[in-house]
């Protein structure tokens, strides 16, 4: 049913003022023309959460260990409390929407109240956000979306909600990146059955052998960081959950074949795939990525449970299609399912991102705050830090101007989640000349990384003045191995590098490290950059050599201490058991 517009309300209404504006159409994207104006799709409202700082306060005090409340993860109660709207905030918005002719109790909400769907048409969505929508292709996956390139909002509505979308984020499934790539030239081999059985019992390797300089397997990762003694006791509680887009299904049969190489102990186990909006578990189609993802966590994590999230984008938008669609948003679509489960993992890892600016600064800040609310719930978030060194392509502005200046990922750069970037080679380790690293020129320098980055910047002096924000939240937090992957996809061995194998391999460790906790009747870790930074620093194996060359110039050099390469290093299991006993 239709809410009645009121005459009388409809005025204050007309006010609109800018809420976000695109100067050109985002790289890679082609108008193809106008959305019908007929056309249904479902409107997500993100309001302006009324106690947002203090959710982040808790967040700090539950995951600082030198608080006394490190440890007390909120419950959804407590985190639906603090992000819940002010009620003038709900009442100012359900008078618009009736003003509009909809219905504010036909609303889809969220638990705590702070995003509202509703269902409207392309001709409504334009009347009332005062733009145009049309179609947009993109050149490379072939997906088209109903976007605009600007949205307004009634002027009393601007200090209540923080996001409307679909408007101005391009991204889909398909046109983000998956940080990983299959190295055309690179080793393979059958199996590490020469020296994986020297793991076991008390003669242990000493040091990693050199064949894992050319060929990673789950034994040279646990040899490099230290696991292969621990054996997991929490397997009841504890869980390890992966985040699949882009319609990449993880194989359960590509999965025994990598345990009988590489993990024989693991022969027979599986995952559990868990489908989100529509996403699909398509067997006959291994993806490289999801592969990649969880035959890493489950290598290094055994026997800990894994789930894998197929988050769908469908139904995507097909011109002259008539009938509605949902707004084909990852981040929102996987962030709102994950919060709303009773159960959720307490370690996570994601494999994807955009460009920062690709992504509009409310979109933006609206993700990253959910993350936040992950992290209160005492769930530790994992993000690759992105393929391109300090930027990819030609590194120029999308705000008119075209300026050269390095671009950061996004989620990468959001300050709450926990960020890594990649390495090569053993004994030692070197950074990776691809590793994403650099400075967010959305979200400030967040205080638990004040001090080690300004001594980075200290050490910096003026090399790539100008081209970054020197008062950004700074990335990446820690780094592992990215190049040489064995990965088994369909049915053969393919070698496989990015930052998207770095980060299960950090989230498998982080994993055990929960088991750890919870074996000992502990909370989980949580959110984990406060602990890393601070008394956890020593968990840590130093790198100090290697660059992230990008936009035409050297980029960032790894050194001693933090640094915008690799992080603050790679993880010591055995240190870190013993920093958060």
């Amino acid at each position: 049913m239709l809410g009645v517009a009121n005459p009388l309300v409809s005025k204050r209404w007309d006010d609109l003022e800018v809420k976000h504006a695109w100067a050109e159409i985002p790289r890679g994207w082609e108008l193809h023309g106008p959305a019908p104006e007929d056309y249904t799709f479902d409107m997500r409202i993100g309001l302006k959460q009324d106690k947002f700082d203090d959710l982040v306060a808790a967040l700090y005090e539950v995951s600082d260990p030198s608080h006394e409340k490190y440890g007390q993860h909120l419950t959804k109660e407590e985190v639906a409390a603090l992000i819940a709207p002010h009620p003038s905030s709900v009442d100012l918005l359900e008078s618009w929407l009736t003003a509009h002719g909809l219905d504010p109790s036909a609303c889809q909400r969220s638990r705590a109240g702070d995003w509202v769907t509703v269902r409207v048409s392309v001709a409504q969505a334009e009347k009332m956000l005062g733009t145009k929508y049309n179609v947009y292709r993109h050149g490379k996956s072939e997906d088209y979306v109903i976007r605009t390139m600007n949205y307004s909002l009634p002027s009393a509505l601007h200090e209540h909600v923080a996001v409307v979308a679909p408007t101005t984020y391009f991204g889909t499934m398909k046109s983000m990146k998956a940080t990983s790539f299959i190295q055309k030239d690179a080793q393979t081999i059958d199996s590490d059955a020469d020296f994986a059985h020297l793991l076991t019992g008390p003669s242990s390797l000493a040091t990693v052998p050199t064949s894992c300089n050319s060929a990673i397997t789950p034994a040279c990762l646990r040899a490099l960081y230290n696991t292969t003694s621990y054996v997991p006791k929490a397997t009841d509680k504890n869980s390890l959950g992966v985040a699949g887009y882009l319609n990449e299904f993880a194989n359960r049969a590509d999965l025994q074949t990598f345990f009988r190489r590489f993990r024989t102990d693991a022969v027979g186990t599986s995952f559990t795939t868990v489908e989100v909006n529509g996403g699909g578990d398509n067997q006959n189609q291994p993806g490289t990525e999801a592969n990649l993802d969880i035959q890493y966590t489950e290598g290094i994590s055994f026997p800990t449970p894994n789930v894998y999230y197929s988050t769908g984008g469908s139904p995507p938008f097909i011109p002259d299609d008539e009938t509605p669609t949902n707004t084909n948003e990852p981040y929102l679509d996987w962030l709102n399912f994950i919060l709303d489960q009773d159960q959720i993992p307490q370690t996570f890892s994601t494999s994807y991102g955009d460009d920062e600016q690709t992504v509009p600064l409310d979109y933006a800040t609206s993700v990253c705050n959910l993350f936040a609310q992950l992290g209160a719930l005492g769930s530790s978030i994992m993000f690759s830090s992105g393929d391109d060194g300090v930027g990819g392509g030609n590194c120029e502005t999308n705000d008119g101007t075209n300026t050269v200046r390095f671009q950061p990922n996004f989620p990468a750069s959001c300050p709450f989640v926990t960020t890594v970037g990649g390495t090569v080679r053993v004994n030692p380790e070197v950074a990776v000349s691809f590793s994403g690293g650099g400075f967010s020129n959305y979200f400030a320098r967040p205080s638990y990384q004040s001090t080690a980055v300004s001594t980075f910047l200290t050490k910096l002096g003026h090399t790539n003045s100008g081209l970054f924000n020197t008062t950004g939240r700074a990335y990446p937090d820690v780094a592992a191995q990215a190049e040489n992957f064995q990965v088994v996809i369909g049915g053969r061995i393919e070698p496989v590098a990015g930052t998207s194998a770095s980060s299960p391999t950090f989230a498998g460790v982080v994993a055990l490290l929960n088991d750890f906790r919870l074996s000992q009747g502990k909370s989980p870790l949580g959110f984990l950059n406060p602990l890393i930074y601070s008394t956890g620093v020593g968990g840590f194996n130093d790198i100090t050599s290697g660059s992230n060359p990008g936009c035409g110039t050297n980029g960032f050099s790894a050194g001693a201490g933090w640094d915008p390469v690799t992080g603050l290093g790679t993880p010591d299991f055995g240190k870190l058991q013993a920093l958060i006993g």
